[in-house]
């Protein structure tokens, strides 16, 4: 029966969450990653009656739970999905599912009598029932979940705060971040890859200033971007004078500001025509 009911939550609790939002969200989540995944693990390792008793059954899948959702999430981390709430849900969803279905299998070799089935017992919570050490490991695992719950729900209900800010680059030869122009011919055009990705979280307006020496050259823009979105393309640059050491910047503004938000640059040597 428990098995089963992991099962229908591992399939529902995705398009559940997807549907609804802040405290019933909350509330699917919480058991999801304070609980369900530890039980399934427990139920696939200890298919037995008598490797655990209930207590220690529930305490062990508390405590693997807190151990196997952040090893999910750094996992996530460095895939292209990241840490976001519909691949962290999905992910522990089928962690569930896939330790379901083990568990599942496990107990179905055995006899029906050496099966582990729930079953709730209050005896150890009532007042003269149970040892000293029943009353403390049963206080002590109703303060972790309590408190798991609590952090999470805080996590989930107060919003991180993102940095807010633009990216802004030059690429050289082949589109690398190396190999950049070094040398020119007066009049000639030297061309590098410019990008921008906006990470403002809204929608942002670039212009770009190009300079040598100072002198005002050319001006892009305005690239208007959504949220992480990116802009790249080809620039050509004219050196108008023959000069070594000429510094070729890029000042990139946003949203009509006077002041440059960030500026790259380039050294140029550049000579007369052959």
């Amino acid at each position: 029966m428990d098995i089963a009911l992991l099962v229908v939550l591992a399939l529902c609790v995705f398009p559940l969450v997807s549907l609804t939002t802040g405290v019933l969200t909350i509330a699917l989540t919480v058991p999801l990653l304070v609980f369900f995944p530890g039980y399934a693990l427990v139920a696939a390792l200890f298919p037995r009656k008598e490797s655990l008793d209930s207590v220690e059954r529930m305490a062990l899948s508390l405590m693997l739970s807190i151990a196997v959702v952040p090893l999910i999430g750094l996992i996530l981390n460095y895939t292209t999905w990241g840490i976001r709430t519909y691949p962290v849900v999905g992910t522990i969803s089928g962690f569930i599912l896939i330790f379901s279905l083990i568990a599942l299998l496990r107990r179905r070799k055995l006899p029906k009598e050496e099966r582990f089935e729930p079953r709730i017992h209050l005896s150890v919570l009532r007042l003269g029932g149970g040892t000293r050490f029943d009353h403390a490991l049963a206080c002590v695992l109703l303060l972790t979940v309590l408190g798991a719950i609590g952090t999470l729900a805080y996590v989930v209900a107060v919003p991180k705060h993102v940095e807010k800010f633009s990216e802004f680059y030059l690429l050289g030869a082949e589109g690398q971040a190396e190999e950049y122009p070094q040398q020119a011919i007066v009049g000639q055009p030297v061309d590098v890859t410019m990008g921008i990705t906006n990470r403002e979280d809204d929608d942002t307006a670039y212009t770009v200033e190009i300079t040598i020496d100072g002198d005002s050259v050319d001006q892009i823009g305005p690239i208007q971007l959504s949220n992480d979105k990116t802009w790249e393309s080809r620039i050509s640059v004219v050196p108008g004078k023959v000069g070594s050491d000429q510094r070729v910047e890029f000042l990139l503004r946003k949203n009509g500001g006077a002041e440059p938000y960030l500026a790259v640059h380039l050294i140029l040597d550049v000579r007369e025509k052959a």
